[in-house]
């Protein structure tokens, strides 16, 4: 390497992980590049409030240029990478070839359909703005499809919707849409039996919450019950139609809306060599995070595996922590310094099952009700990007909390919501 060269840096993926690392070696002064299929960074765990229209989809996404600006040296490129071939270190992308030095792969997760015939079809996932927004669309049509029908059944049909996974997506959402629907609806449609609408949560195993201890996930189970969530546990969909979600025992449940939470898959490049995966696809990479074979590459989030202690939930401080992981050690690798293994510090976990509610474990201590719900809203209101997003979010809350209503149910065009 000449000594006039200065290293370059690629970061696949702007989620919470690329963000991290990008911002930590812009601080540095460290020539990067940011590649994302958006110009945006989104606030994933918001995204269930945009599809039960508590937030406009504009308040959890925040614009990437934006957010370097006052990072001179990091610069974006709005792509969709196609191959990365680590052999002559270049980066493919339809219209462009892109060399690095390092590497660091944030590409984060997409859904996993576990093999179940028609889920793909016939499911709304929830990853990413676009489903959120889908979601919301495909509820506010149903409602506005079931005010013109006079057959109780087909009422039925299209004001059930069907959540298929007890993890915390789900059970955000179950919460969420729940409370729409007894709410805001009731007030937008009074000719409307709203007894009628149900939001049925299928999980497959015997607690919700798995990743939580059982008092919480029971805790959960019972408030969603009292507040009117039909909750299925030991419930494995085997296949899904355009008009029913089929159960393993034969349970069929006729419904126009259903909403796929129930596993993720490591959204991994192409790459011209092979390497190793875990669970999940995810890319097996050292205690440095480092990838194995490639030691200028780094796999940061939901896309890579470590052997840690610590069970890894796929939470936003986990990515939070190992793009700055991977920083730190690029700026070793320049120095000529080793790495260092990423060493996780666990804040805790919170998540919101409805208005007061929460479930929540930080260290030891389980957490629940008022205090989880609270501090929920606190914790995601600092973390979110924006002075403008984080009032307009304040705004709404105050409004959802006072008059049970967030943001306008309107029908949008997914293209012009994410302008």
């Amino acid at each position: 390497m000449k000594p006039s060269h200065k290293p370059k840096v690629v970061i696949i993926g702007a989620g919470f992980a690329g963000v991290e690392a990008a911002k930590k070696l812009g601080k540095h002064g460290v020539n990067v590049l940011l590649i994302d299929r958006h110009n945006y960074h989104t606030f994933i765990p918001m995204l269930y409030q945009v599809a039960t229209a508590v937030l406009y989809p504009h308040q959890v996404i925040y614009p990437l240029r934006s957010l370097f600006r006052g990072f001179p040296t990091v610069n974006f490129l709005q792509a969709n990478v196609n191959k990365v071939d680590f052999d002559h270190q270049i980066i493919y992308s339809a219209d462009v070839a892109i060399d690095y030095d390092y590497l660091v792969i944030a590409t984060g997760s997409q859904s996993q359909f576990l093999g179940v015939t028609g889920a793909p079809e016939n499911s709304l996932p929830m990853r990413t703005l676009t489903d959120a927004i889908a979601i919301r669309n495909q509820v506010l049509s149903n409602f506005e499809k079931a005010a013109k029908v006079t057959d109780e059944k087909e009422i039925i049909r299209l004001l059930t919707f069907v959540i298929v996974g007890g993890g915390a997506t789900g059970i955000e959402l179950a919460g969420s849409l729940n409370e729409l629907i007894h709410n805001a609806f009731k007030k937008d449609y009074p000719n409307l039996n709203s007894n009628l609408a149900r939001v049925m949560l299928l999980q497959s195993g015997e607690q919700l919450f798995p990743s939580y201890p059982q008092k919480l996930g029971n805790y959960t189970e019972k408030y969603l019950r009292r507040q009117g969530v039909k909750v299925h546990l030991n419930s494995k969909v085997s296949k899904v139609t355009p008009e029913a979600v089929y159960l393993e025992d034969n349970t069929s449940i006729f419904a126009d809306t259903v909403i796929w939470t129930a596993g993720v898959l490591a959204a991994t490049p192409e790459t011209n060599r092979s390497v190793k995966t875990a669970a999940k696809d995810k890319v097996i990479v050292e205690q440095t995070l480092q990838l194995c074979g490639h030691k200028n590459v780094y796999g940061v989030g939901d896309v890579s595996y470590v052997d840690t202690k610590e069970k890894f939930n796929g939470v936003a401080q986990e990515a939070i922590q190992q793009g700055k992981t991977a920083a730190d050690n690029i700026l070793r690798q320049m120095k000529g310094r080793s790495p260092e293994p990423f060493d996780y510090f666990n804040k805790g976990r919170l998540a919101i099952i409805g208005k007061h509610a929460g479930v929540g474990k930080i260290d030891k201590f389980a957490i629940k009700g008022f205090l989880a719900w609270f501090l929920w809203l606190e914790v995601h209101l600092l973390y979110l990007p924006g002075i403008r997003n984080r009032l307009g979010v304040l705004f709404n809350w105050l409004k959802y909390y006072f008059l049970g209503e967030g943001a306008s149910r309107i029908i949008i065009s997914t293209v012009n919501s994410e302008q």
